[in-house]
């Protein structure tokens, strides 16, 4: 395909908007636009990476897993999650998983576990007290108001269950947050509860408490039983619980985790301390997410001129470019490769506009496909052309005659 049959608009400068290295080049060398929409370079791509799929996975590797050998092919560098059979790309986003650089576990952030460390897990159990705890209305407020540690505290969460009305009351410590995907697996959709949902169930709104609920549906995270003496709401305004123990003082109706993982936990398979890492999800068992491809693609396969995508995945197999002689009309040599490898199957960029050399070259670094072929004067002059693999160094001199050979042998 002629260069200037498609619509394809290289820009010097990166974007303003470019998130990543990748997602810069992805739009100076027009696969994307600057809101990220494909066009028709990033669609090939796109083409590509289904057929190779399809074609993987009809003929599996011997001793790997089909997605496996998939982005092994690929050269992505993916994160698997053994668990849950997903595929994770570092990235600048959109979601957060934790990894364990020990072990290899990861986990989608908000379903990770992890392993809890108790707090004071030695202590007798003390008589509960009733204090006064004026505007102590969150676990900051009111563990510097009492001087105690937020893992002396117990944080409530209150919620309606959507499939039936019902009122959950939810006891984590204080030191750590809530993983809404954790207790909605538990429990169903629900929303957060109105003031009028709390009142009913004789809750307080920054004093409530487990102890003397009514009707309640009451959810505690299972690092709450090891948790002794914690302090937690009276149900009364400014007003809180000393020495708060479960079983003692109240009973659940389920004991399970909800809490989110956070960077530094130990790891729930082997306690190193755990990270938090933003990633693209790939692929959920054998399902791709090949929009997703082409920006992990780009990030992994770049230097600092522009895209090195390898062959089978690039838009093209060539980049074919004509540099106009002073004495010589190399049109007609470079549209007989031109047709020559077209004629062979190759997928062929062809780049005849009426451009500088210069421009050509760096539009060619910039988009990236796996061979560039120079159709130059001087080269002619002795029946020879230009060839050169977009990763390797140095330029090869290919006589006429042998360019198909030339690039059917090369192993890119």
């Amino acid at each position: 395909m002629r260069f200037l049959e498609l619509p394809i608009q290289t820009q010097r400068d990166n974007p303003s908007n470019a998130r990543t290295a990748g997602f810069a080049l992805l739009v100076r060398a027009g696969y994307l636009t600057r809101d990220g929409q494909p066009l028709e370079l990033a669609r090939r791509v796109i083409e590509n990476a289904r057929r190779l799929h399809t074609e993987m996975t009809a003929h599996p590797a011997p001793g790997l897993a089909a997605t496996d050998a998939f982005f092994l092919r690929l050269g992505l560098d993916v994160i698997p999650s053994r668990p849950a059979d997903e595929f994770y790309f570092p990235a600048l986003g959109p979601d957060e998983i934790t990894w364990c650089a020990a072990c290899g576990y990861a986990s989608r952030r908000e379903l990770s576990g992890l392993r809890k460390q108790p707090f004071g897990l030695q202590e007798t159990a003390l008589p509960s007290e009733k204090v006064s705890t004026p505007g102590a209305s969150s676990i900051e407020a009111l563990a510097g108001f009492l001087q105690v540690p937020k893992e002396k505290t117990a944080k409530a969460l209150m919620y309606t269950r959507l499939s039936d009305g019902r009122f959950v009351f939810i006891v984590i410590r204080g030191d750590m947050q809530l993983s809404e995907a954790k207790l909605f697996r538990q429990i169903g959709p629900a929303r957060p509860a109105t003031q009028d949902e709390i009142t009913a169930a004789g809750a307080v709104a920054g004093y409530a408490s487990p102890v003397g609920l009514r009707g309640a549906l009451l959810l505690v995270d299972d690092l709450i039983p090891n948790s002794p003496n914690l302090v937690a709401g009276a149900n009364e305004k400014d007003y809180h619980l000393l020495n708060v123990n479960y079983p003692r003082d109240f009973q659940a109706d389920l004991v399970v985790d909800v809490a989110l993982a956070r960077a530094g936990d130990a790891c729930p398979a082997c306690a190193a301390p755990l990270e938090v890492r933003t990633v693209e999800i790939l692929a959920i068992g054998e399902r791709i997410d090949f929009d997703k491809l082409l920006l992990s693609l780009a990030e992994t396969h770049h230097d600092d001129r522009g895209l090195t995508l390898p062959r089978g995945l690039a838009p093209f197999d060539v980049y074919l470019m004509n540099v106009p002689g002073k004495t010589l009309d190399t049109t007609i040599a470079a549209g007989n490769i031109y047709a020559q490898l077209s004629d062979a199957g190759l997928a062929v960029l062809y780049d005849d506009r009426d451009e500088r050399a210069g421009v050509k070259f760096n539009d060619a670094d910039l988009i990236g496909l796996p061979i560039r072929i120079t159709v130059g004067e001087r080269g002619l002059q002795n029946g020879m052309v230009e060839l050169k693999e977009r990763r390797a160094g140095e330029n090869l001199q290919v006589p006429l005659a042998g360019v198909l050979e030339q690039i059917t042998t090369q192993s890119i």
